[in-house]
């Protein structure tokens, strides 16, 4: 798996993540986004030892899309500050089985996550951490619908637990209800939601940098008619 480079300059680096591949190293070994970059950063730059990655934010495994870095570390923490102010705007695709009972609104919920199971749950009003997420109906048949999610808080599993709560688990999303299967490039498991969009200011010019990342091809059709086919258009 190769992400795809959006966006690069000596400050900041936007990835298209593929759907299976950790934003992140584990205790797994697998490759992420962080050792690629390494490793990109060290034969561009010819760097003989350790080069600085800075990861701001992430993705699921299973969600593929659109991904900031930071090559310094004073760039990582003017970033990081974005996200935690809200400072960042983030648009991410969904198809989902059944659709909501309006064409727009706002959800919130309050969610806790159990780090033995790595699943999250909501909790009562007062509990665990406030998720919030705009959501719009793009289009919607055959009991599948295609939304559009801006979520204002990024918590943890925060758009998989909130569809899921309603009924509309996320398609291939089988941890969160799912009884569909959709595989990614490599073969993995993967699901329906992927980042489209991510909006923030530069951390040393001060401008709003937009950046849109394509669906690959192994994002489901979005035709609200897809059946099952794991193939893109």
């Amino acid at each position: 798996m190769t992400p795809e480079i959006l966006f690069e300059d000596n400050h900041c680096l936007v990835l298209n993540k593929p759907a299976g591949m950790l934003s992140q190293g584990d205790e797994t070994g697998e490759p992420s986004l962080v050792t690629w970059t390494a490793d990109y950063w060290k034969a561009k730059y010819a760097k003989p030892g350790n080069v600085y990655v800075g990861l701001v934010h992430r993705l699921d495994q299973p969600t593929s899309g659109v991904v900031l870095l930071a090559r310094t570390s004073k760039a990582a923490a003017r970033l990081a500050d974005q996200f935690r102010t809200g400072g960042v705007s983030k648009l991410y695709w969904a198809i989902v089985e059944g659709r909501p009972d309006q064409d727009a609104g706002d959800w919130v919920d309050h969610l806790e996550k159990d780090h033995r199971t790595n699943r999250v749950r909501t909790t009562g009003e007062g509990e665990g951490k406030v998720a919030r997420v705009a959501f719009e109906v793009l289009d919607s048949a055959a009991g599948l619908t295609k939304l559009a999610l801006r979520p204002s808080t990024g918590r943890s599993h925060q758009l998989r637990v909130q569809l899921a709560e309603r009924g509309m688990p996320i398609v291939g999303d089988r941890k969160y209800g799912s009884k569909r299967l959709v595989r990614a490039l490599d073969g993995e498991p993967r699901i329906a939601l992927h980042a489209r969009e991510l909006t923030f200011q530069h951390p040393t010019l001060g401008q709003a940098i937009r950046i849109e990342a394509p669906v690959q091809a192994d994002w489901p059709e979005s035709s609200p008619g897809w059946s099952g086919s794991t193939r893109g258009r």
